[in-house]
């Protein structure tokens, strides 16, 4: 369970990771992208914090996600430069692709009866048994 202190600093931490992200796709002049943070976890001792970031167009995803992964060190110093006078330190960012917004679309197509799993027994996954 988070402490009050880590939901906090992730707070802190996933609203200036936005404005860094996305001052960098428009100081790019990226058009037709949206980069948000759509959680940060932080870690019990501070050291770590995993972000999940949201990508539209979906398909831009993982060579956006490579991109900032390559970019960490700069993001962490941005950020850095940011949250100085409220963080002694900065942790560590690890990213990922959030995809619940794909698992909330694939319960909507099933409410909807467009992909029923109950009707098409072929769009359940295949699971073996050990």
């Amino acid at each position: 369970m988070e402490t009050n202190r880590q939901k906090k600093i992730g707070g802190v931490i996933q609203k200036d990771l936005v404005d860094i992200l996305q001052g960098e796709v428009r100081k790019n002049g990226v058009s037709n992208l949206i980069i948000s943070v759509s959680k940060v976890v932080v870690t019990s001792d501070l050291s770590v914090a995993t972000v999940h970031l949201s990508v539209f167009p979906q398909e831009k995803a993982k060579e956006i996600l490579e991109a900032v992964k390559s970019n960490s060190k700069t993001i962490k110093h941005d950020l850095s430069q940011r949250v100085r006078l409220q963080l002694r330190k900065v942790p560590n960012l690890v990213f990922f692709i959030d995809d619940s917004l794909d698992y909330i679309e694939k319960i909507d197509n099933a409410l909807a009866n467009r992909d029923n799993p109950i009707e098409n027994r072929d769009l359940l996954e295949k699971r073996k048994l050990i």
